[in-house]
């Protein structure tokens, strides 16, 4: 080799090695560049939780969120109940969108009277506190006098040739008059005995809880006792007496499931399910929803295509959509779905915090806690982990009665989020909706500003 040549070698030889260095800070790769490397995309990771905060601190956050996570939900509920009512009407011998066609007009419903409720102070709720409590309590004699039994509950009432299940507004009507009940007494200075705390409180839950009971259907029985519990919580409750009353409830709800053989049989079933010599419905519903929730895969079958919902899922289109779901849309899109309500979950508690009003406070955090603790059972039941309740997936299973509430449940906690600090101020600044705006573009808006 020439000295030319080794000489030009060594230069580029240099030349690389300062490019390398220059690259690295002035260092050869090595351990040193492996952790700075690191090291940035811990600050990349930290910056991005930063700014994650940064939007969640803002005071919309918590109504964006409430809207966002109970449209998706809904539109995944409405895709679910298409592909599952489809084939369940066929085998009833009904028109195949007939059950949709209903779920299609509850949602429409459902949206005005969300939209009504967004708009809508505090005040008018604590209106309709009384008048729909005592409508929810007629409703459930009614339905022991009048209305109808399936598999063994009666929770149905015929109405105009339409069927609607006063337990679900019976949770709402104890969301607003408990929660405006015990606001009344705060402001009265009556919360610091345990006995202003319970009456008339407990008594009017007993007999909601009672009537549905009789009904048979254990699953709204426990959600009603839930939504009470909960406005124990936010209220500030002593926890002995919270715990007194998880232990009479839960004596209470045994020694029911003792006396009535249907929700007997539930509880024996989910028991002995991983058994093979277990034949009855609730043990086969069990499997086959396992079956079908695990034959999805990571990304499902695909949304329509599903096997188990041609007959060998019980009820797929209300209290087992979740099989189903998880069967066309994989885990992938359960996981989705749970993280949806864990969003819901975590905007209504935050406004339960937020909020400076007591009403309020009480009723969104009893809203938050009723919807969520009823889609863990919901799930639960579906995944195996739970006793079969009946009780539906909110936003998603079928049924008009809890798709209407729910999303007028949702209403309810967007405006309680409307209320928080500085939210007033930031629906001012934002300017007028786009309802205004595109009648405004229209040349339609005649309104002096």
């Amino acid at each position: 080799m020439s000295p030319v040549s080794a000489s030009a070698g060594s230069a580029s030889t240099g030349a690389a090695e300062a490019d390398g260095a220059e690259l690295t800070g002035g260092r050869l790769p090595g351990p040193d560049a492996t952790l700075a490397g690191a090291v940035r995309r811990a600050r990349s990771l930290r910056d991005g939780a930063l700014g994650l905060k940064a939007l969640l601190d803002r005071p919309l956050a918590s109504y964006y969120l409430v809207l966002g996570c109970s449209l998706l939900l809904l539109g995944v509920g409405l895709m679910m109940v298409l592909s599952t009512s489809t084939a369940y009407d066929l085998d009833q011998g009904l028109p195949p969108y007939s059950m949709f066609e209903k779920q299609l007009l509850g949602a429409a419903v459902g949206l005005a009277l969300m939209g009504i409720a967004v708009k809508s102070p505090p005040r008018l709720f604590r209106a309709f506190a009384y008048p729909l409590l005592f409508a929810a309590i007629g409703g459930l004699v009614l339905v022991l006098l009048f209305g109808h039994q399936v598999q063994g509950v009666k929770r149905w009432l015929t109405v105009a040739g339409t069927q609607v299940q006063p337990s679900e507004f019976a949770k709402l009507a104890l969301v607003l008059w408990g929660a405006d009940l015990l606001a009344r007494k705060e402001k009265l200075g009556q919360l610091t005995d345990w006995r202003h705390i319970l009456v008339p409180l407990l008594p009017g839950a007993a007999l909601m809880c009672m009537l549905v009971m009789i009904g048979k259907d254990l699953g709204t029985t426990f959600l009603l006792l839930v939504i009470f519990l909960s406005l124990l919580w936010v209220i500030g409750a002593p926890g002995k007496l919270i715990i007194g009353m998880v232990a009479l409830m839960a004596f209470a709800l045994l020694m029911l499931v003792a006396v009535h053989p249907y929700e007997l049989a539930r509880l024996t079933g989910f028991l002995s399910s991983q058994s093979a010599s277990c034949r009855n419905l609730t043990c086969y519903q069990l499997v086959q929803g396992k079956d079908a929730l695990g034959s999805g895969g990571l990304f499902g079958v695909g949304s329509g295509a599903s096997r188990a919902k041609w007959g060998w899922v019980p009820n797929s289109p209300t209290d087992f959509i979740f099989a189903i779901l998880g069967e066309e849309l994989g885990l992938v899109g359960t996981l989705c779905v749970v993280l949806l309500y864990g969003g819901l979950a975590f905007a209504g508690l935050r406004v339960a915090r937020r909020v400076p009003d007591t009403f309020a406070r009480l009723g969104a955090g009893a809203i938050t806690v009723w919807l969520t603790v009823q889609a863990l059972v919901n799930m639960g039941a579906v995944l195996g982990l739970l006793p079969i309740t009946g009780v539906p997936l909110p936003l998603i299973s079928a049924g008009v009665s809890s798709l209407i509430v729910t999303m007028a449940a949702l209403g309810m906690l967007m405006s309680f989020a409307r209320s928080e600090p500085g939210a007033a101020q930031a629906l001012a600044a934002a300017g007028p909706g786009m309802p205004r705006r595109l009648a405004g573009w229209l040349g339609m808006d005649h309104r002096r500003r």
